[in-house]
């Protein structure tokens, strides 16, 4: 859903799609109480969807170039099962272990996308691509009260995943130089594995939080073919194994003068390793015009981060205030290297390292009960970032404007409403990266949102939203990285406009 006007069936559309879906959803959920300190849980969750869409924007414009596009259709296909046992322990009275919590899950999801373009002058193009995951994984959380000498709190725990990722791509009439069936990404094992602890100590007004954390990755190809899709052809390159491992500690302090006015700071380290994706898949969707391309060399990300600010609460005001300032090394980022956003020439996006990365930020949030059943919410959000490649300074693309939300709530037991007024900031194209010039920088935007919702009875929730109300036409700016600022399908990417919702929810 967009704003977009033009009812165009070719490149030229900037009305959305026309689009058929069916989304069915089960979610199950069991409880067995063992004893007073014991349970034992069990979740089912299914998910099949089908999506059918008439990619109009792909068609060629008239006249019809040689090998134009006639007609362009996609049919995409989502199947997901997942399972997870929980088993909880809580007995405060013990003497070592007061709390243990322990899941085993798995998970099996398999996407696959079917697309058919009828070409002038060529045969039928079809791509029947399928891409599949199946995950196992546990994790296991331990607390334990210690008063001995201190009065602390210990937390910790283990947890391990290992996902079995496949891919396939099918067809006819494959690109230039390639052939089908063929693999879009190597069959990988990707496992994460990590161990936590964290102390909470008491110190009469002052509560100092200890932690350190051990994390561990191996991104495994266990077959050997690999064509990565570009937007002129196959590169090929051989699979990439990637491993690597860190030791992040953390260090907080809070300090409780009074309710209303708690300052604290915190020390973090981070650390994030690549996803498979990042470093082997290649994937395309010609419809929406865009590819994305593996990296082979990508590194883990590591950050040194701090934080400062203060909190308070009391029956009718909280709030927080917080300043951050995190610094990246080998920061991972999205970026665009290439293309034009079109069907015919896509934009080609490749996550990389960037040498370094320095974001900051300020974030605030507040809350008033002025009178019996009403209420007043307001909050802020600004980021400032910028990027060093090669010794070169530039801003960081991903970093989204200024944002400010004024709400105004009205609760009773039975109904109540709010109104919601957002204001997001132009994109300054000075914070837009020097390698995309004719990046289209959004203008600021207002929007106003309005809920109602009536519980007939204690079990049964009737809701009713009015977004956007007013029907402002705006982008957003993580919708349209890669439209350049003189493009004629601007509209196209345009956020929904005044648009309805009702829901009714039963609780069991």
């Amino acid at each position: 859903i967009n704003q977009g006007k033009r009812q165009a069936q070719n490149i030229e559309r900037t009305a959305p799609n026309p689009v058929d879906y069916n989304n069915r959803y089960l979610l199950a959920k069991a409880i067995l109480t063992i004893n007073p300190q014991q349970q034992l849980g069990l979740t089912l969750e299914s998910q099949r969807r089908t999506q059918a869409t008439e990619v109009y924007s792909a068609r060629a414009a008239q006249p019809l170039r040689p090998f134009g596009t006639l007609s362009f259709s996609t049919l995409d296909r989502i199947n997901r099962d997942r399972v997870s046992v929980e088993h909880r322990y809580s007995d405060l009275s013990a003497p070592w272990i007061q709390k243990a919590e322990t899941r085993v899950y798995w998970q099996d999801a398999q996407i696959n996308q079917f697309a058919s373009e009828d070409r002038y002058r060529t045969r039928t193009r079809t791509r029947d691509n399928t891409y599949q995951t199946s995950v196992l994984g546990a994790a296991t959380q331990f607390e334990s009260n210690l008063t001995a000498v201190l009065d602390q709190r210990l937390t910790y725990g283990l947890d391990w995943s290992q996902a079995d990722i496949r891919g396939k791509r099918d067809g006819t009439v494959p690109p230039y130089g390639g052939v089908f069936p063929d693999k879009p990404f190597p069959d990988t094992l990707y496992t994460l594995s990590g161990a936590f602890l964290q102390s909470e100590i008491e110190l009469g007004d002052v509560s100092i939080t200890p932690g350190v954390r051990f994390d561990y990755y191996r991104i495994a190809p266990t077959s050997s073919r690999l064509t990565q899709g570009t937007h002129r052809g196959g590169v090929l390159h051989p699979p990439t194994t990637s491993t690597g491992q860190a030791v992040t500690p953390r260090l907080g302090i809070v300090w409780s003068l009074h309710p209303m006015f708690a300052p604290y700071a915190q020390y973090a380290q981070g650390f994030r390793a690549p996803t498979p994706d990042q470093v082997n898949n290649g994937f395309r969707n010609l419809a929406s015009g865009y590819t994305s391309i593996g990296n082979p060399n990508l590194k883990p990300e590591y950050a040194d981060s701090l934080e400062l600010g203060l909190r308070g609460s009391n029956r009718a005001i909280s709030y927080s205030l917080s300043a951050f300032d995190n610094r990246y090394k080998n920061f991972i980022s999205q970026q665009i290297i290439g293309g034009a956003g079109r069907p015919s020439n896509p934009t080609i996006y490749q996550y990389v390292n960037l040498t370094r990365a320095h974001i900051q930020g300020v974030v605030a949030r507040g809350d008033w009960r002025f009178a019996k059943n009403w209420g007043l919410e307001t909050g802020f959000a600004y980021l400032k970032g910028d990027s060093t490649i090669r010794g070169r300074k530039q801003p960081l693309d991903s970093i989204q404007p200024l944002k400010v939300l004024l709400g105004l709530r009205y609760d009773e037991a039975t109904w109540g409403g709010r109104a919601d007024w957002i204001w997001n900031a132009a994109k300054s194209s000075s914070r837009i990266a020097l390698s995309s010039p004719e990046q289209y920088a959004t203008p600021s935007y207002g929007t106003l949102d309005l809920g109602l919702y009536w519980k007939p009875s204690a079990s049964i929730t009737i809701n009713a939203n009015i977004n956007n109300a007013f029907d402002t036409k705006y982008w957003r700016w993580s919708d349209v990285s890669g439209l350049a600022a003189n493009s004629a399908i601007k509209d196209a990417y345009t956020a929904p406009g005044r648009n309805f919702q009702v829901s009714l929810r039963y609780d069991f």
